[in-house]
């Protein structure tokens, strides 16, 4: 190889600098030069290249954006937000694709018994999904994202709004269409409503003194036991989906909430951040 880049076009090179179309020519022969290559890693600056290798270390390792964050995004939720609310593991389409699985299986359990009455399997697991979200969607044993969720700089409470209000809204919206495919049954069907969110409420406002998996676990418990004592009690008929039970619920949603509300400091304490695995106090300082 007879020619080589003159020194003060390397030199240009290096600053960005060097214009077509002898840019072309030194980029394709400094591939095949080493020693252009040795005098243009000589007369260059070191700080743009080391600039330039810094900025596309950092676009490399920058994480991309997923669809659900993406969307978010797009609808004016902040970045970190956005990130916060991406990462719940019920948003996830496995989550969803089985709570919406078990819906169309009650659904249709529900539509083809022989003496159609009230739709007793439905209402019974409606508000036990809405729960369950809210339970899988924060802490340690639970969501693999805890850890980094806890280290950042945000109230406890409004954390754990971020990914329970999304979750709640899903499950909501989604026994809200299985309750469209049961047409038969009128707004009895809607019943489930204000029982979830007085399962929610009460599972969020013991979260801070029993865990995220103990509170919900036992509020879901009592409500089988409701449901199962009610009905060997009387002639089938679920005592929650009474009038008189629809007040207790409505009022049970009230004052959860508020306690929840009350307490709302605590889930920045340690015993709210690290309970285990479902025991009282544990992780406690």
């Amino acid at each position: 190889m007879t020619w080589h880049v003159a020194q003060d076009d390397l030199r240009a090179y290096g600053r960005g600098d060097l214009a077509p179309p002898m840019l072309w020519s030194a980029d394709t022969h400094l591939m095949a030069c080493a020693r252009c290559r040795a005098v243009l890693a000589e007369v260059s600056d070191p700080a743009p290249l080391d600039e330039g290798w810094a900025r596309l270390d950092a676009e490399l390792d920058a994480p991309r954006q997923g669809f659900l964050e993406s969307a978010f995004v797009r609808l004016g939720v902040a970045d970190h937000t956005a990130r916060l609310l991406a990462a719940t593991p019920v948003l996830r389409l496995s989550w969803l694709g089985a709570v919406i699985a078990v819906l169309l299986m009650t659904v249709v359990v529900t539509n083809s018994a022989e003496a159609p009455g009230t739709p007793a399997l439905f209402l019974a697991l409606a508000p036990l999904l809405p729960l369950a979200g809210v339970a899988l969607s924060y802490g340690p044993a639970l969501d693999p994202t805890y850890e980094m969720a806890v280290v950042s700089p945000m109230h406890g409470f409004r954390l754990l709004m971020i990914r329970t209000v999304p979750v709640l809204a899903v499950a909501l919206a989604l026994n809200g269409l299985a309750t469209l495919a049961l047409p038969s049954y009128g707004l009895r069907a809607l019943a489930w409503l204000l029982p979830a969110l007085a399962l929610t409420a009460t599972g969020l406002a013991l979260t801070p003194r029993l865990g995220p998996v103990l509170a919900p676990a036992l509020v879901g418990g009592t409500w089988v036991a409701v449901l199962v004592v009610a009905r060997e009690m009387t002639d089938g008929t679920l005592a929650p989906y009474t009038v008189a039970g629809q007040g207790v619920a409505a009022v049970v949603a009230v004052v959860a909430a508020g306690f929840f509300y009350l307490r709302r400091d605590r889930f920045d304490s340690v015993s709210a951040h690290v309970p285990f695995a479902g025991f009282p106090g544990g992780g406690a300082a």
